[in-house]
């Protein structure tokens, strides 16, 4: 059985420096919990308190309902895949696999039996016999993960395990991980720069920034309802369109006047449910976020409620194969909306833009806060 996490107020300092600011974070039996931030946001920190591999500060951390604080990592019961492999450069993979084993008195039979189910499961059952240098990025981490898996801890910890790959073998490293956790039903974290791996992987993601986590949530409500601007523009690729406005409260209901004060705004109307859930004033500042999916050609989707058409000239036509980009300017701030590639036009066409108004967000644009 898988065992749960939990951190209670984690503090982490070093010298005057405080790198992880009071985290209080819940990680269910089974989750698969990945903890997604800029370089630098502390995460990597993080996952290491969690391993044992730094020291708390101030706070505890639990695992499987035990304070594991003074705990070393050998006895927490987790197994840590790093984004180096650390693999021996002179051991065969079979030697690597087993060596931990070995140091553990584990019998030859267990330990063979152990390789033989996980070698399999990995596919790497081919190149037991081989030294690391022998393989390809993607087979050594694979060897790195077979390593952790012969261990069957309660907890695996990932610390950015695909950033040295390719993104052919990232796509399908991504897919054979989320395999592995749905069969095995093992606590999982996670760490990564790569909101893409986030997004796919995670039952869960925790955005952390400069110390703290802004948002934990599945990823469908991290993605469509971000609590603040650092969440909405971190998630998405491409992210959020963001431009700042003013409300408006009309005879019709509430609007936003997306442009800077003194220039030509367009006034996108908000649907009844989300100007309901706003209390502010008229001319109140904030930003209009639009997912660029939810902008594209008028009258190519079916129509549905909450729609609004509005035109703007295309600045910039990206194509990507399956969607087109087309760059435009609300205000003199570039904005993206995701098109077919029929629907393209040549730049300095005039193009008329549909949004579905259902998804838009509205942020404070003094808090940051979504309203």
């Amino acid at each position: 059985m898988a065992s749960g996490i939990r951190l209670q107020s984690v503090r982490k300092f070093f010298g005057a420096n405080e790198v992880i600011k009071g985290i209080d974070l819940e990680i269910e039996p089974g989750e698969f919990v990945v903890l997604v931030g800029p370089s630098g946001c502390g995460k990597s920190t993080l996952l290491n308190m969690i391993a044992g591999l730094e020291t708390v500060s101030e706070g505890h951390v639990q695992i499987g309902g035990k304070t594991v604080d003074n705990v070393p990592p050998r006895d927490r019961d987790i197994a840590m895949v790093f984004q180096s492999y650390a693999l021996y450069p002179t051991k065969t993979v079979r030697e690597n696999i087993t060596f931990g084993m070995q140091t553990r008195g584990i019998s030859k039979t267990d330990q063979r039996m152990a390789v033989d189910e996980f070698s399999r499961l990995l596919q790497i059952d081919h190149y037991l016999d081989r030294k690391p240098g022998q393989l390809s990025g993607g087979q050594r981490q694979r060897v790195a993960m077979g390593r952790a898996l012969v261990r069957k801890p309660e907890v695996f910890l990932f610390d950015e395990p695909l950033s040295n790959l390719d993104a052919k073998l990232r796509i399908e490293m991504r897919t054979e991980i989320k395999k592995l956790h749905q069969r095995l039903g093992k606590t999982v974290v996670y760490v990564t720069h790569d909101q893409i791996e986030a997004m796919t992987l995670a039952t869960r993601i925790a955005v952390m920034d400069n110390g703290h986590i802004r948002q934990f949530a599945d990823p469908a409500t991290v993605y469509e309802d971000p609590v603040d601007l650092f969440v909405a523009g971190f998630m998405g690729s491409p992210p959020m369109n963001m431009v700042p406005g003013r409300l408006r409260r009309l005879d019709t209901g509430l609007a936003v006047d997306a442009g800077n004060d003194g220039e030509d705004p367009v006034r996108f109307p908000l649907p009844a449910d989300k100007a309901a859930d706003i209390d502010a004033p008229d001319g109140h500042a904030v930003v209009l976020g639009l997912r660029p999916e939810t902008i594209f050609a008028a009258g190519t989707e079916l129509p549905g409620p909450n729609r609004f058409v509005f035109e703007r000239p295309v600045e910039v036509v990206e194509p990507t194969g399956p969607d087109t980009m087309i760059v435009f300017q609300i205000a003199g701030i570039d904005m993206i909306a995701r098109v077919r590639p029929e629907d393209a036009r040549e730049i300095g066409a005039a193009f008329r833009f549909e949004v579905d108004m259902g998804k838009a967000k509205v942020f404070d644009a003094d808090t940051g806060l979504g309203m």
